[in-house]
């Protein structure tokens, strides 16, 4: 995760990667980059604050209920991670609401190019379902890459389609940590960087 200022934003503009995730309670603006992975922004309406995560699911993505699986463990750890992050700073359930994106199909992976994004969109609704967490907007499947900004004191989400060079770059990026998380031992490690209280 860094953070920058882009001159057409007043607010400070918090990236995060694969495997990432942050929630604030500050005016400030998370953004990220999809290809396959999913990110869900979660939304406090009456607290006003919010953060979003960024994940990919390893392995297989045939079982019949992608929230009990071991292989979504990637994605419960990513939702579980920012939900939690958001109780700790005194969000209720009743008050959050979620908007989903990503889960094109970039990767040109034998057996991936469908598989993956479409395990990916399946997890993320599947979980909020299960949860009741109602879902405000949502942006998956496709071909092209998405880059969303995520403004946390308003829930807003602007999003923006990538392609060309910029579209081949997010392929060889997941390509990357989808070989390197399943390469991690199926242990008890957590493969998500902590997300910060203050950002």
């Amino acid at each position: 995760m860094f953070t920058h200022r882009l001159s057409r934003f007043e607010q400070a503009v918090y990236t995060i990667h694969p495997g990432e995730y942050l929630a604030s309670d500050e005016d400030v603006i998370i953004a990220t980059v999809l290809g396959s992975c999913i990110s869900v922004a979660f939304w406090d309406h009456r607290l006003l604050m919010g953060g979003i995560n960024h994940f990919m699911l390893p392995g297989d993505l045939d079982d019949k209920d992608v929230v009990k699986s071991r292989n979504a463990k990637y994605g419960m750890f990513a939702m579980e991670l920012l939900y939690n992050e958001l109780l700790k700073k005194g969000s209720r359930k009743v008050d959050i609401s979620a908007k989903v994106f990503g889960g094109s199909s970039v990767l040109k992976l034998p057996g991936a190019s469908r598989a993956i994004p479409k395990g990916n969109i399946d997890f993320a609704f599947a979980y909020l379902e299960k949860e009741n967490i109602p879902i405000l907007a949502s942006d998956t499947g496709g071909e092209l890459p998405r880059k969303i900004f995520f403004f946390v004191k308003t829930g807003k989400v602007l999003l923006k389609r990538i392609g060309g060079k910029a579209a081949l770059e997010v392929e060889r990026e997941e390509v990357a940590y989808l070989q390197r998380i399943v390469k991690e031992p199926q242990g008890d490690v957590v493969l998500f960087g902590k997300g910060s209280d203050k950002p």
